[in-house]
């Protein structure tokens, strides 16, 4: 495939945090502070799609290289369409995301916004280093750097919960990469000689042939080292994680760190293995059992838990199975179905996200047993909450119809009927912890009028939707129908990943 050098992909990397610079040193003018965050993402966002053409329509990688530590080890950059296609998606978000917060931390009075929002941006900037890394190296610098610069989010309100919450969160994703992911690099390195990425996988047959068992140690150690894809039992950090506030929650679940998670796992399946090896050494199957398991169990606790953040977060744990489980399946509309679900699924569920976080602003509540009638009062809220809903059970027009459509034609071309039961299952499971959110909000009978909650100091105000905190879900949730309706461009996309 042809190749062509250019710094653009360093450049979608340093500029929001470039930007985070500039928010700093306008701390003490909200206005102006806010701004730069959209300005960066903005420019972020623009030259992520200029290389559109390059990659997706003329079939060209774009490669920048700063320096070599070792023969086969350097930080280096490398846009394909995997890559391009996971960067879109959260260059977008990150913007939508920018315009929700400063509704968000206005309207709750949050302090260190400053710090909040340069995280924010410093985050962006090592998703897309990851999104863009040419090697596991560089990969593995930028999903560390990651872990950090979130730390301070999660922990942002500074309470001992919060703290608690962002301690079980580094440790548990600093602590898998230093006990599996460093090791897994290390092993790879002396197999291979190298850790760029290549699409038919870097072991050489003779490695192949004699060292399986050592090749299957390596494939679980990654799995468990990239602990931010959240498989069980590496996943009791993300619930803990949502004690910070609910648009760091929809970071966490939508933009940056979990889909960070499962695209690395891809990288390695596909870059690192390849099919031909998985399959030989039977490793597939490892990751179908335990992505399949993590699908059923996350999707049962999700729905014994009232807290709508706490439900949230292990549908989205179950969700990211979805992404292992068609990757481990192997057969080229599986691994499509895995692809297309990074953005598919990002949407949907920050949808999910801002309209919890919506409700919190809006009316104090945070419990589903609490949301009778809420739909009434918040409409727009709950209209976008219902078609993300949709799209998290699997129904047509929604994109996450999309998915599950592949991920079921991969099921029945690998004639798994094990993996066809977990994905229907895992669908009626999704109805049974969504549906009920929405019954209650439009067809429950809420408190009188004249009963409403103290909201903002204030007795008896009616609840309001806060326009800019709506306006940004009601733009994803209407992306989410788009993506149903017109999956072309991801598609072909996910497509070329696998050509």
């Amino acid at each position: 495939m042809e190749t062509i050098v250019s710094i653009k992909p360093l450049l979608a990397v340093l500029v929001s945090s470039i930007g985070a610079i500039f928010i700093i040193s306008a701390r003490k003018n909200p206005n102006l502070r806010e701004s730069w965050s959209i300005i960066a993402g903005v420019l972020k966002l623009f030259i992520v799609l200029s290389m559109i053409p390059t990659v997706v329509y003329n079939n060209i990688i774009i490669e920048y290289s700063l320096f070599t530590l070792l023969p086969g080890v350097e930080i280096s950059f490398r846009v394909d369409t995997l890559g391009l296609l996971f960067a879109i998606g959260a260059s977008i978000l990150w913007i939508v995301t920018s315009f929700y917060s400063i509704g968000y931390m206005r309207s709750t009075n949050e302090h260190s916004q400053t710090r909040y929002f340069a995280c924010f941006a410093v985050s962006l900037s090592t998703t897309l280093g990851v999104a863009f890394s040419a090697n596991l190296f560089t990969m593995f610098l930028f999903y560390e750097g990651l872990t950090l610069i979130t730390y301070p989010l999660v922990a942002h309100k500074d309470t001992p919960e919060a703290k608690k919450g962002a301690r079980k969160y580094v440790i548990y994703l600093l602590g898998a990469a230093k006990a599996f992911l460093v090791a897994a690099i290390i092993l790879t390195y002396n197999l291979a000689g190298t850790l760029e990425f290549s699409k038919s996988g870097i072991f050489p047959a003779l490695v192949q042939s004699a060292h399986p068992n050592l090749l299957y140690l390596i494939f679980i150690l990654f799995l468990f080292g990239f602990a931010k894809c959240a498989i069980m039992p590496f996943h009791s950090w993300l619930p803990a994680a949502m004690v910070a506030p609910t648009p760091v929650s929809a970071l966490l679940h939508a933009v940056a760190v979990v889909k960070t998670g499962v695209f690395t796992v891809l990288r390695v399946v596909l870059f690192i293995f390849g099919a031909d090896l998985m399959m030989e050494i039977g490793v597939d199957v490892f990751a179908i059992t335990f992505a399949s398991f993590t699908i059923i169990v996350a999707s049962l606790i999700a729905l014994s838990r009232d807290n709508l953040k706490a439900r949230l977060a292990f549908s989205t744990i179950s969700q990211l199975s979805y992404i292992i489980l068609g990757a481990a399946l192997l057969t080229p509309s599986a691994i499509i179905g895995s692809i297309i679900h990074i953005t598919n699924h990002a949407f949907a569920k920050i949808t999910l996200f801002f309209c919890a976080g919506s409700i919190y602003v809006s009316s104090h509540k945070t419990e589903i047993s609490q949301l009778n009638g809420i739909g009434k009062k918040m409409p727009w809220t709950m209209a976008a909450f219902t078609i993300a809903t949709l799209s998290m059970i699997g129904i047509p027009p929604v994109s996450g119809f999309i998915t599950k459509w592949y991920l079921v034609i991969g099921s029945m071309e690998r004639h798994s009927v094990a993996v066809l039961a977990v994905l229907l299952a895992s669908s009626f499971l999704n109805a049974a912890y969504f549906v009920p959110i929405v019954y209650k909000a439009f067809f429950r009978e809420g408190d009188s009028e004249a009963k409403h909650h103290e909201i903002n100091g204030h007795e008896n105000e009616r609840v309001k939707e806060i326009p800019f905190m709506v306006v940004p879900l009601a733009l994803t949730a209407i992306v989410s129908v788009v993506l149903g309706l017109y999956p072309d461009f991801i598609v072909q996309m996910a497509e070329s990943v696998i050509r």
